[in-house]
């Protein structure tokens, strides 16, 4: 039996209207063509389908049993068309996001608690299993955002900017390097420098300040959460280099002194890399809209 949504839809309004005439005007056809179409079906269930002779016209018992199919299958396809018109207008869509930036959490995560109340229909998540290989999976399709400070030339990719930061050392109160009022790659060869678990080549303190002044650090302490490492800092177990937006916050703790990385200070730029075939997305353009402000709003307290 070879069955079309047109044959379920049939079926449903009959059943709902009681007979062809009023049936016919509900799905748009004429009387006769609906005639065919229920002698058709019934020709193939080789079954009666409608008990014609009642008044007003019913279903049969093969005719119920294909009504409860019809009940339980136009909702879900009537679900799926409403989906489908939800893409095509921009309302539903996919947003994960990989980064290769561990502090990023801090202005991200109020970033999508705000994005999610005006889109709710778009599916978020932060996929932390790829902050190593996070381009490549922008490339397959397997993220769709990527959050980097290092642009680089990827086929059918933009690196839209969102803001600027300063990285800067976070040292205990008390430590000599206060009174110098600046660091200098060497001032850290005899110290414990305390990171985010990342690759070196994504640390700022390594790759745009240690590395290319040939100096190591005496140590090198890797810890997950900032709160954590800030309290390391401030009980003398090792110095930090971490964005200025994540040190905002702990600027009035007399525990913690904050210094720029050379004189002159450093400045470093964050993007969002994003397919092109996405920046027209009005969800896509909305969240980095909220990118941009948020950290701002967190600097300035």
């Amino acid at each position: 039996m070879h069955l079309e949504l047109r044959h379920l839809r049939t079926v449903r309004a009959v059943h709902e209207q009681g007979g062809l005439a009023r049936a016919a005007d509900v799905l748009n056809i004429t009387q006769s063509a609906l005639s065919h179409q229920i002698k058709g079906l019934e020709d193939q269930a080789g079954v009666e389908l409608f008990v014609r002779r009642a008044k007003p016209m019913r279903l049969s018992a093969a005719g119920m049993r294909l009504l409860r199919l019809a009940e339980q299958v136009l909702p879900m396809v009537a679900a799926t068309e409403a989906e489908f018109k939800g893409v095509e207008m921009g309302r539903v869509g996919r947003l994960h996001i990989a980064m290769e930036c561990h502090a990023c959490f801090d202005w991200l995560l109020p970033v999508l608690d705000q994005f999610r109340r005006t889109w709710p229909d778009v599916d978020v998540d932060i996929r932390l299993g790829l902050a190593f290989g996070a381009l490549p999976a922008l490339a397959r399709e397997q993220v769709d955002l990527v959050i980097s400070s290092d642009p680089e030339e990827v086929p059918e990719v933009t690196f839209a900017p969102l803001f600027d930061y300063s990285p800067t050392m976070v040292v205990p109160a008390g430590h000599p390097l206060v009174e110098k009022g600046f660091v200098e790659p060497e001032d850290l060869a005899d110290q414990t420098l305390i990171s985010y678990p990342m690759d070196r080549a994504r640390l700022d303190v390594f790759s745009q300040f240690l590395t290319p002044a040939g100096v190591e650090p005496a140590h090198h302490r890797k810890v997950e959460l900032t709160d954590v490492a800030l309290m390391l800092v401030a009980s003398g177990r090792g110095v930090a280099v971490m964005p200025d937006w994540v040190l905002r916050r702990h600027a009035a703790n007399p525990e913690l002194a904050m210094l720029p990385l050379g004189q002159g200070g450093m400045l470093r730029r964050l993007y969002a890399a994003v397919r092109d075939d996405d920046l027209s997305q009005p969800y896509m353009a909305h969240v980095l809209r909220l990118a941009r402000t948020e950290p701002v709003r967190m600097l300035r307290g």
